[in-house]
């Protein structure tokens, strides 16, 4: 799931050197911290939060293909 977050936010920002990823896992449920540059993060975020809610969608999608649950964290 990394690598799907990594290559949707990659493709969307200026700087993709800044895209940081960290997972925290617990029992029933992983985290996902996601950190950009703060002039990306506006595009990441997207008008009304429209973006960030299509890629945690996404996430949700494939994480209940692998029976997992999995919740996504901009950082600022």
């Amino acid at each position: 799931m990394k690598e799907l977050i990594e290559t949707i936010v990659k493709s969307l920002v200026d700087q993709p050197d800044e895209v940081n990823i960290n997972i925290i896992k617990g029992e029933k449920t992983s985290v996902i911290e996601l950190s950009v540059a703060k002039d990306d993060l506006g595009k990441v975020i997207g008008k009304q939060g429209r973006t960030a809610k299509a890629i945690r969608t996404l996430l949700t999608a494939a994480s209940t293909k692998l029976k997992q649950r999995a919740v996504l964290e901009i950082l600022e």
